[in-house]
C-alpha cells in the first residue's frame, strides 16, 4: 500500500501474473481485451473459490469501463485489483508463497477454542396446522423434550387466535454449548377464518430483527448481543397428497420475505411411496410457479461447490418426515419410531422417511449458513427499511421547523 496516496501495490510476482494472463486474451497485442473474456481471467486468477456473485460483479464492473467492448490493462487492473480487496480467496497465481512455517496456520484453532466458550445460538420457529406433530419433531431432532409438547402429552384446546409461545434450552454436546430457542405457533390454521393469520408470526420475526436493531444502534450497547433473531422456519404441509393449499402459498410469501422457509411434509408415513413422490413434485411446482423463495439461498459467500450442495437441497424439498420422541424394539436395538399394525416405521431410517436428510440440513451442513442468511439478508432488509424511515422522518421534522 502507498502510505501517501493509499493506492494498492503489487508485488513483482502479483503484476506477472496480471501480465500474462492479460497478454494471454489480448491475442492482436492491441493492449485491449473483449470484455467477455474478462470474467474467465478472473477466474484464472482468483481460484475456483470465485463465487457467481463475483462473477457479476467483475462483469458489470467491466461493461462499465469498457470502450465499445474492449477493456483497456489499467483497467483490467484496476478492476483485479479492486477484487483481491474483497476477498482472501486468491488463486495460486497471486498468492504468496513463505520459505518456512510461520504458524498463522493456528487461528483456525484460537477460532475455534473462542467458539466454544461463547457457544452457539440457533433460533427455529414451527408454523402449522395442529396435529401435524411440530413439537414431536423439534423433540426428535434434538433428542431431548426441547420443544413446548410433544404427541405423549395430552391434548389441549385449540387457542381462538394464534399465539406465539417460545422455549428456550441450552444443549451440551461433547463439550460444545447450543442455546436453542424454539419458537411454536398454536391456533396458526386452526380457525374458520385463517384471514391475516400470518401477521402475529410475521411480527413476531420482526420485533426480533427491532430488539436486535435497537440494541445495535445504541450509544452504550453490550459487547456481545444476544441474537433472538429467528434463522429458520420450519413450515409444517398436510398429507393431503394433493398441492399447497390456498393458505400455505400466502403464508410462505409472507414469510420468505423475512425468514428462512424450509417446507416439510408432516406424517409422510401416511402417503405410499407413490403418493410421496407426486405430492413433493406437485409441491416443487407450485414453489416454482408463486416465486416462493424456499432456503437455501444463494448469496454471494458461497463456493461453486456449496452453490452445487444447495442445489442438490432444493431438488430435495420438501422434505417428507415423520416424527417420535419415543423408542421401540426392532430386532436387538431400540431405535425411534413408530409401531403400527403393519410394522416399525423408523425416523432416523432413509428408506422409510427423509427426517434425517432434515436434519443433516439444519444441524450438520447448514445451521452456521442459516444464521449467516439472516444476519446479511433478512436482517439486513430490515435494517435498511427501518433505518431509512427513521432518516426520513427526521428529514421532515427538519423541514417543518426550518
Amino acid at each position: 500500500m502507498d502510505s501517501e496516496s493509499g493506492k494498492s501495490v503489487l508485488t513483482n510476482s502479483q503484476a506477472e501474473a496480471l501480465n500474462k494472463v492479460f497478454k494471454f486474451a489480448d491475442v492482436e497485442e492491441t493492449g485491449r481485451v473483449d470484455v467477455a473474456t474478462i470474467t474467465t481471467l478472473a477466474v484464472q486468477l482468483m481460484g475456483p473459490n470465485f463465487s457467481e456473485t463475483e462473477k457479476e460483479i467483475v462483469n458489470k464492473k467491466s461493461e462499465a469501463r469498457s470502450e465499445k467492448g474492449m477493456l483497456s490493462y489499467n483497467n483490467f487492473l484496476n478492476i483485479m485489483l479492486e477484487t483481491m480487496g474483497m476477498t482472501t480467496q486468491w488463486g495460486v497465481k497471486l498468492k504468496t508463497p513463505v520459505d518456512g512455517y510461520v504458524g498463522f496456520d493456528s487461528i483456525q484453532e484460537q477460532l475455534r477454542l473462542n467458539a466454544l466458550k461463547r457457544g452457539f445460538e440457533f433460533n427455529i420457529m414451527v408454523v402449522g396446522s395442529a396435529g401435524l406433530g411440530k413439537s414431536t419433531l423439534i423433540n426428535t431432532l434434538f433428542k431431548t423434550r426441547a420443544a413446548r409438547a410433544s404427541c405423549t402429552t395430552e391434548t389441549n384446546t385449540i387457542p381462538k387466535t394464534v399465539e406465539i409461545k417460545t422455549i428456550t434450552h441450552v444443549l451440551e454436546e461433547k463439550g460444545v454449548n447450543l442455546k436453542l430457542t424454539v419458537t411454536d405457533t398454536p391456533g396458526f390454521g386452526d380457525q374458520i377464518n385463517n384471514k391475516d393469520c400470518w401477521e402475529p408470526v410475521v411480527g413476531y420475526i420482526n420485533r426480533q430483527y427491532d430488539i436486535y436493531l435497537n440494541e445495535e444502534i445504541s450509544i452504550n450497547r453490550r459487547i456481545k448481543i444476544p441474537d433472538n433473531r429467528v434463522h429458520c422456519c420450519l413450515y409444517f404441509i398436510s398429507p393431503t397428497g394433493h398441492r399447497l393449499k390456498p393458505l400455505d402459498i400466502l403464508v410462505m410469501k409472507h414469510l420468505d420475505k423475512c425468514v428462512n422457509v424450509i417446507p416439510v411434509i408432516a406424517k409422510a408415513d401416511t402417503l405410499t411411496l407413490e403418493e410421496r413422490e407426486a405430492f413433493k413434485s406437485r409441491i416443487r411446482e407450485d414453489i416454482m410457479l408463486n416465486n416462493l423463495n424456499i432456503y437455501p439461498i444463494m448469496h454471494s459467500n458461497l463456493t461453486e461447490e456449496e452453490v452445487k450442495m444447495n442445489n442438490r437441497v432444493k431438488e430435495q424439498i420438501p422434505f417428507a418426515v415423520v416424527g417420535s420422541d419415543r423408542y421401540v424394539s426392532v430386532g436387538n436395538k431400540n431405535v425411534l419410531g413408530r409401531k403400527t399394525k403393519w410394522g416399525v416405521i423408523e425416523v432416523e431410517n432413509r428408506a422409510h422417511c427423509e427426517f434425517p436428510l432434515l436434519r443433516d440440513l439444519l444441524i450438520k451442513t447448514h445451521m452456521e449458513d442459516m444464521i449467516e442468511v439472516t444476519k446479511i439478508t433478512h436482517y439486513e432488509n430490515y435494517r435498511r427499511i427501518k433505518l431509512t424511515e427513521k432518516q426520513d422522518a427526521a428529514f421532515h421534522v427538519i423541514k417543518d421547523v426550518v
